[in-house]
């Protein structure tokens, strides 16, 4: 009897449990408490605490891993199977040219997330997720102001000096430029970055820059504060003008076009996210708009979230290497918002006449629209008839445009 409980028990899941798992357990317990107790960005943190949830559960059907010679697990793959077969040729074959072949497949395996999976490693879902994003988002206070376009720029300086950062400890060059990334504030971003540069970094990186993304209400307001005096804070910034439909359609496509001839690298994400903004603005595809501001954009967080998630097993997630990686992004994410809100400083030196006030400077991280709301909320707290609001999107659409040729130059530059 007991014998017979004994070979029970070694068949269930229970059997393969390890410490490293259950404490992976209260990891994805923390971000679901976090997501769903505290509202910090639950559309994001939920899927991904469930895929991590999963995937440290001893599954069968779901996900395969493969340990690879340098101890990284390498998970979501999967295999094909078949025979070579001769290839029909359209024109008789010259003589001494070997027959082309080509594989019938007679079999796929592989579980239900190394499928899913192949929308990251293929590069899927990033750019189709930055087509929903363009299709959400109104390019008009960037182009009734086009200076905040420096203070989106500006933001980027925490990618750089996190960059620098990380090689000092050790990275190398590819994981230092996916860790730096973290500093955009921009998931897709630093999925599609990472996935080509570092993909053993994934888990961790994908999980800093959405948590830091979620914490946007709690780690800018301080470093706001810090690097400005009451009297900026106050300051009225004159009302945006109208800008015209030709304006906005012109503005897609030569941002299009100038992004991609500087960074071809960052075609994918560009192009992307201005085909759902020119949607968006030309008022001639009202059921593609909708599909891409609902029903594209809210799948592909599903599977993007719990493959992301997929990724956070015990084995590579419980690394020194995730700590590191989790405390660069805050210098990452710290840098940014400093830099953005001291260069919106400089430019009122350079144009006392006209001035801006730098709590918008924050919002140049591409954490949309939540870092434009905490610079609104932060001014309306030293003057409640401020509306910052829609001042503050003009740096914060133009963080998502800089992040996106950030990554474009670090792909050039690293990747090859």
């Amino acid at each position: 009897m007991l014998q017979g409980l004994l070979d029970f028990f070694s068949t269930t899941g229970f059997a393969l449990l390890t410490w490293k798992m259950l404490v992976m357990w209260v990891v994805a317990g923390v971000l679901l408490w976090l997501a769903i107790a505290k509202g910090f960005e639950p559309l994001l943190l939920v899927p991904i605490a469930f895929g991590a949830l999963v995937a440290n559960l001893p599954t069968r059907g779901v996900i395969t891993s493969e340990l690879k010679p340098n101890g990284v697990y390498e998970t979501a793959t999967f295999t094909i199977e078949g025979r070579p077969v001769e290839a029909h040729a359209a024109a008789p074959a010259e003589a001494g040219v070997p027959p082309v072949q080509r594989l019938k497949v007679e079999r796929v395996e592989g579980g239900l997330y190394d499928f899913i999976s192949q929308g990251i490693k293929l590069e899927l879902f990033p750019p189709l997720i930055f087509l929903g994003v363009g299709a959400l988002t109104d390019f008009g206070p960037l182009i009734a102001m086009p200076r905040t376009l420096l203070l989106g720029a500006a933001a980027q300086m925490g990618l750089f000096v996190t960059f620098m950062g990380a090689t000092l400890l050790g990275f190398t060059s590819k994981q230092a430029a996916s860790i730096g990334i973290i500093g955009g504030a921009d998931g897709p971003t630093a999925i599609f970055l990472t996935n080509k540069l570092a993909p053993e970094l994934l888990g961790a990186v994908a999980v800093a820059a959405y948590s830091y993304m979620s914490l946007v209400p709690l780690i800018q307001p301080p470093i706001m504060r810090l690097f400005t005096t009451d009297k900026e804070r106050k300051i009225r910034m004159k009302s945006l003008r109208k800008v015209s439909k030709l304006e906005k359609l012109l503005f897609s496509v030569a941002v299009m076009v100038i992004c991609i001839l500087l960074v071809p690298d960052a075609s994918a994400l560009i192009a992307m996210l201005m085909l759902g903004n020119f949607l968006r603005e030309c008022g001639a595809t009202e059921r593609l708009v909708k599909a891409a501001q609902n029903e594209i954009i809210n799948v592909l967080t599903i599977f993007l979230g719990t493959a992301v998630g997929i990724t956070m097993a015990a084995e590579t997630f419980l690394a020194p290497a995730t700590l590191k990686i989790i405390v660069l992004g805050v210098v990452a994410f710290g840098v940014s918002t400093a830099s953005g809100v001291l260069g919106a400083k400089l430019m009122n030196w350079l144009s006392p006449h006209n001035p801006v006030n730098p709590l918008i400077g924050s919002a140049g991280v591409s954490a949309v629209p939540m870092a434009a709301r905490v610079s609104h909320v932060e001014g309306q707290k030293y003057d409640s008839g401020n509306y910052l609001l829609m001042h503050a999107m003009g740096p914060n659409v133009a963080g998502v445009i800089g992040t996106a040729v950030a990554a474009g130059y670090f792909l050039s530059t690293l990747a090859r």
